[in-house]
């Protein structure tokens, strides 16, 4: 019987500090192939200083990070992103002044042999990722300051899995949408795993989490609290745990008996 294969990337007792502040304290995650990983956590967990040691934004104070069971240790975001990491931060996922199909390569374009830009070919790539995607491209010089927030997070999905991400890292791609399309933009998740990627995504939304993910990882002042996988909780159950078991209903209670 062959050995399972190591997650695409998976973080070993990650700490790391801001002057007094410990963001992170020996936080571990794993991140299978073809499979989403939630990250769940209040304001203020860590979640995202841990995507951005995960991204190479941040290097981490202690702790080892591995892609495909190899150690690394990213210097920028480029060398993650060479790696197979791409990363769709929330409010950094598209540039909106810029066209669809300038957004689409980020300084990947393809060239002529005379090393200009072949912006026609540079369309019909970014037509056809799209449309794998169920997207129709209208008009790919267009800026993407005119899409809709779930459009502009289809587009940067789209992207990743173009360019041969092998982890996809998603902070908070829903936070901002509404139920259409949050439900789209969970759909282009789904589709991603489809495909084989590793999802890690990064959200404080436990329905959208549960609909999606196959594991779940909830953070809390720097510290994991939990590590499930879908199979052992349920949804009222994540729900508890991302709200501290009964830390809610106490901190409501004696909230109402001070009125």
């Amino acid at each position: 019987m062959s050995a399972a294969p190591p997650p695409a990337i998976e973080a070993r007792s990650i700490s790391k500090r801001f002057g007094q502040v410990n963001a992170l304290h020996g936080v571990s995650l794993k991140a299978p192939t073809g499979a989403v990983t939630c990250l769940l956590g209040d304001n203020g967990a860590g979640k995202s200083t841990l995507i951005k040691v995960l991204s190479g934004v941040f290097r981490p104070d202690a702790g080892h990070l591995l892609v495909a069971g190899s150690e690394v240790s990213f210097a920028s975001p480029r060398k993650a992103l060479d790696a197979g990491v791409s990363t769709v931060f929330q409010d950094l996922a598209t540039i909106p002044l810029m066209s669809i199909v300038r957004n689409f390569f980020l300084g990947r374009e393809p060239l002529r042999s005379t090393g200009l830009v072949d912006w026609d070919a540079a369309e019909r790539t970014t037509r056809a990722a799209l449309g794998e995607m169920g997207i129709s491209l209208r008009d790919g010089s267009q800026p993407v300051g005119t899409l809709s927030g779930g459009e502009r997070q289809s587009l940067a999905i789209a992207r990743a899995l173009h360019f041969g991400a092998s982890v996809l890292i998603l902070d908070e791609p829903t936070s901002a949408l509404g139920v259409r399309e949050a439900a789209n933009a969970l759909r282009h998740v789904q589709t991603a795993r489809d495909r084989g990627i590793a999802v890690i995504l990064i959200t404080h939304n436990v329905t959208h989490a549960y609909a999606v993910g196959d594991g779940f990882v909830v953070l809390d002042r720097g510290t994991v609290t939990a590590a499930r996988a879908r199979s052992a909780v349920s949804s009222d159950e994540l729900q508890d745990l991302m709200a501290g078991g009964g830390e809610l209903e106490r901190l409501m209670g004696s909230t109402t008996a001070s009125v």
